[in-house]
């Protein structure tokens, strides 16, 4: 390895969930933020939710309610 070209490691970097989860990994930085962890993420904890960013699950619905009212 070159010397002074490659980041420094950190062992104990804190990485945070938006759930209020944390926990300690290796990484070149010293804090993680993540929106989505195995504490909350619907495959681990076997129930669905719906991640609405920006009211995209509401505009669909309302232009599948004019469709459907519309096809009538």
């Amino acid at each position: 390895m070159k010397t002074a070209i490659h980041p420094e490691y950190h062992t104990d970097a804190v990485v945070r969930c938006l759930c209020g989860n944390t926990f300690t990994t290796g990484s070149t930085l010293t804090e993680l933020k993540t929106e989505v962890c195995s504490v909350c993420h619907p495959f681990f904890t076997g129930t669905q939710r719906i991640v609405d960013t920006g009211g995209q699950v509401e505009r669909f619905r309302r232009r599948a309610q004019k469709k459907a009212s519309g096809k009538s």
